[in-house]
This record gives C-alpha cells, sequence and structure tokens, in this order.
C-alpha cells in the first residue's frame, strides 16, 4: 500500500500549519501524501498538490463558496481513488473543517481509511459520521497551530491512518453472506439463527437496529455485499413511530435495494413495542394506561391496535416496490422477550390486526407465513434459517 498516498485533506487557508505537519508525520513513516486543500477564504499555508479551493475561485459568498468545493471534492476524491492515487484521507479542522472533510469522507468506500480530527468530535456525532467508517480523534485543544497538547493529537493520528493502511488481515472468499438485523428483546433469535446459517457455510453479517445499523445495513446491500437479508428486527420503525430511542432512520430503510437482486425474509422482530426513555418512576402520563416493560433507563410501552395497523401500511407499501424475492414470516407466539403468553407486552390481538393488515395491503405474489412458535425459541429459528437458505437458493432446498 506503501506505493498509494494518503490524502491529507483540509482546509490549508486556516489549518495550513496542522496539515503541514500531518503531511510530513505520514511521511517520516515512508508513505506517500496527496495534499488536497478545501480553503475557501485565502492562499494556502503550503503548496498543496491540488487546489480544489483556488478551482472554483474565491471572493464569493461563504456558503456558496463552501457548497461549491464540497462538490468539486466530492468529484476529485472519487477519481482520485478509482485512479488509484489515494488509498486513504486524513483531516483536521473545527466545526466547518469537520463538516467539509467528514463529508468528502463518505463518497469513498467501506473499508477505505478515513480519520477525522475534530474540534467537536466530542459532541453528538450521529449525524456527521452517520452509518459510514470514519474515525473521529477529538483534538482536545483548539486547532490553533501546533503545540504540545495537539501535536501529540495530530502524530497519533497520522499513526493510525499509516497502521489502517497496514491491515493484513482479509475477509474469508468463497462464502455467501447474510444480513442479520437484531434488537436486545430479539437477541436469542439472532444467535440462534447466526449459528445455524454458519453451520450451512454462510457467513453472518449482524446489524443491531438501534437507528444506525438498520441504515448500515441498507446501504451495503446497495453496495451488493450481501446474498441475502434476514431483517429479524424491524423495531426502528416503530421507535421512528412513536419518537422512541431507536427512531433515528432515514427513508431508505427497508426500501427496494437499488439495482440489485436480493432476497428479504422479514419478521415483525420488536413490532409489538416502542422504547422510550422513562423508568418506572417516571412514567409520562400518555402512557400510564399502557402495558409496559421495564428495561433498564429505558422503557417498552405497547403499541395500540391502531398505532399497529399503520405500521402494517407503511410497511406492506415499502414492500411492494421490491422487485427481488420478499417473504414475512410471523411468528405467532411473540415477537420479543416481553411478548409471550405472562410478559408485559402479551397481546395477541394487536399483533393479529397487524398481521391482517399486513396481508391485506401486501401483493399478492408476497407470501405471508405465519408459524405458531415465539421469536426466541430455537423451533422459529430453524424455520427462520431454512427459509432463508432456500430464498438464496431460489427455492431450493439447503
Amino acid at each position: 500500500m506503501k506505493d498509494k498516498a494518503i490524502g491529507v485533506m483540509g482546509t490549508f487557508d486556516s489549518k495550513g500549519e496542522e496539515h503541514l505537519f500531518l503531511k510530513r508525520a505520514i511521511e517520516s513513516r515512508g508513505f506517500k501524501t496527496y495534499a488536497i486543500n478545501l480553503g475557501t477564504k485565502g492562499e494556502a499555508a503550503f503548496t498543496p498538490d491540488l487546489d480544489i479551493g483556488a478551482m472554483v475561485g474565491r471572493g464569493k459568498e461563504r456558503d456558496e463558496a463552501i457548497a461549491e468545493v464540497l462538490d468539486a471534492a466530492k468529484r476529485e476524491v472519487v477519481r482520485l481513488y478509482r485512479d488509484g492515487r489515494i488509498a486513504a484521507l486524513i483531516s483536521a479542522g473545527g466545526g466547518s473543517g469537520t463538516y467539509l472533510a467528514t463529508s468528502v469522507m463518505k463518497v469513498l468506500p467501506f473499508g477505505v481509511p478515513k480519520v477525522m480530527v475534530s474540534t467537536v468530535a466530542s459532541r453528538d456525532m450521529s449525524r456527521t459520521v452517520g452509518t459510514h467508517d470514519i474515525t473521529m480523534i477529538h483534538s482536545v485543544a483548539d486547532l490553533l497551530g501546533v503545540n504540545s497538547i495537539s501535536g501529540i493529537i495530530l502524530e497519533q493520528a497520522a499513526a493510525a491512518v499509516c497502521g489502517m493502511l497496514q491491515r493484513r488481515w482479509e475477509p474469508p472468499s468463497g462464502r455467501r453472506r447474510v444480513a442479520l438485523t437484531l434488537f436486545g428483546f430479539v437477541t436469542q433469535a439472532a444467535e440462534a439463527i447466526k449459528g445455524l446459517l454458519e453451520g450451512m457455510g454462510y457467513e453472518v453479517i449482524a446489524f443491531h437496529a438501534n437507528g444506525t445499523g438498520g441504515m448500515a445495513m441498507e446501504e451495503l446491500a446497495a453496495d451488493g455485499r450481501f446474498d441475502g437479508i434476514l431483517d429479524l428486527a424491524l423495531h426502528e420503525l416503530a421507535d421512528r413511530m412513536m419518537g422512541g430511542y431507536c427512531g433515528g432512520i432515514g427513508p431508505g430503510r427497508l426500501e427496494p435495494v437499488p439495482h440489485g437482486s436480493i432476497p428479504r425474509l422479514v419478521v415483525p422482530g420488536g413490532l409489538d413495542c416502542a422504547v422510550l426513555e422513562f423508568t418506572r418512576e417516571r412514567v409520562p402520563e400518555p402512557y400510564r394506561a399502557r402495558k409496559v416493560f421495564f428495561y433498564d433507563f429505558r422503557s417498552a410501552i405497547r403499541l395500540s391496535q391502531e398505532e399497529s395497523i399503520r405500521l402494517a401500511g407503511e410497511i406492506a407499501e415499502k414492500l411492494n416496490r421490491h422487485a427481488s424475492p420478499v417473504r414475512v414470516l410471523i411468528p405467532r407466539g411473540g415477537w420479543s422477550e416481553a411478548d409471550r403468553p405472562g410478559g408485559p407486552l402479551y397481546d395477541p390481538q394487536v399483533s393479529g390486526a397487524f398481521t391482517e393488515a399486513l396481508r391485506r395491503g401486501l401483493r399478492s405474489d408476497i407470501q405471508v407465513c405465519e408459524v405458531d412458535e415465539h421469536i426466541n425459541e430455537p423451533s422459529f429459528a430453524r424455520v427462520a434459517a431454512s427459509m432463508m437458505a432456500e430464498m438464496i437458493s431460489g427455492g431450493k432446498k439447503s
């Protein structure tokens, strides 16, 4: 990898000293660098290999300049990566610099090292990082030149990106890959299904349905990384509807995979409830008449029949747009650890209303299979794993 360069990218007009330090620290380890200037305010503090700020022109309104630099940087970085000119990206900056650099980093594929030293890295980075493999390093002190604090951080960041390019492990080839969504209330089911599919020779890649996991799975599926999707946990959809803990999903969740034909087996794992942040000592008034599962600092409320029917309509509308093979598997015994006979969220009437509404809303060619088992029972795992394997093999029993 040392024949390819590490892109040192940032605003060289305001953070030139810091990026020159990164460049030299990387080169001292035997790696090449390729300096990319995103600065829009003035001249770069040192000569870059690519001056995008100069390309789009200066003297414009700040928001217009940033938008133009961002568009140009994305195009150029994709070109440089495809041409084999760069194999990684590193940057350092404050709020604006972080926004610019991480936005550009997102155009590179999964697995390409991306390191961001940021003054705002200790804040909520959920929107900045999103579902991407960007390594954020908090600068601790502000980035106003190189000193005994910032120098240590920048040196470590340079060492980190060089180390990332020296990874030796490669994933095993030849095995078909299954994406598996899960969340805490269906962990037993996920573990059992994973074991069964691995016993059949599949590689299983799990995604926690916590608001970003499901979206990450969808994006990797769009990149063609899976042979099948076992969507065991749709809980994010319930939380989005109710403003719950795991509801931070985008519109792409459960949407068709573009330009692909990946079979998807859908299970209503966690659709019995929404998880909200309250405890038994502080139950909000609107939920005091609901069935509640007190968990930790979060609690799960049982969805009403009206809410469940609305959710079924949304899911049916999404699944009807799929060209790839889709099946739905319903465990009538319950959809989470708290949704079982005697459990705090058990309500078969509401679950049945969801199933009937989903069945009515789906295209006639989308099969809805119901089994008597609870979602966390080993017998359900066997049915789900077998069905997924059958769908991947084109209908042939595995």
